[in-house]
C-alpha cells in the first residue's frame, strides 16, 4: 500500500503525517511525504520569472525533512519516500496520488494558509473534492 500525506510544515500538518505514519506502518505500506510549492511569479518583459525559487525549494526540502522525522519518530519502521510537487496545491496532490497509484490521501484541515484558505476555500475540501482515492482529513 502507498499512502501520500501532503504536509506544509504547519503543526496540523504535523498531525497528519503523524497519523498517516502509523496507519502505514500498520498495513506494512510505504509512506510518501509530499510538499507543495506555490512560489510567486513575475512577468518580466514578457517573461514568467520565479523570484526566490532556490529558496522555495530549500525550504520545502526543510518541511520535507523535518515531516520525514516526525513520521519516523511516530511509527518506527515505516517505510519514507518525500516528493516536492509544485502547482496548485489541491491539484498537484491530486495528479500525484493518481499517477503513483496511492491507495489513500492524508491531509490537515487547515494549515499555514489558513488566513487565505478562509477566502478562497480550504486545500482539504479541494483535495476530497477532486481524489479518486480515500481521503482523511485531520483535525
Amino acid at each position: 500500500m502507498r499512502h501520500l500525506v501532503a504536509t506544509d510544515g504547519s503543526a496540523l500538518g504535523d498531525e497528519a503525517v503523524r497519523y498517516a505514519a502509523r496507519h502505514t506502518v500498520a498495513f506494512d505500506g510505504t509512506l510518501v511525504i509530499a510538499h507543495v510549492l506555490t512560489p510567486d511569479s513575475e512577468l518580466i518583459d514578457g517573461t514568467i520569472v520565479l523570484p526566490g525559487e532556490k529558496a522555495a525549494v530549500e525550504e520545502g526540502e526543510r518541511v520535507l525533512e523535518s515531516a520525514r522525522s516526525v513520521a519516523t519518530d511516530a511509527a518506527d519502521g515505516v517505510g519514507i519516500e518525500t516528493e516536492l510537487l509544485t502547482g496548485r496545491p489541491a491539484d498537484a496532490i491530486t495528479e500525484f496520488a493518481a499517477e503513483t497509484d496511492a491507495d489513500a490521501i492524508y491531509v490537515g484541515h487547515r494549515g499555514l494558509s489558513e488566513e487565505r484558505e478562509q477566502v478562497v476555500g480550504s486545500v482539504a475540501k479541494s483535495v476530497v473534492d477532486k481524489a479518486t482515492i480515500p481521503v482523511t482529513v485531520i483535525r
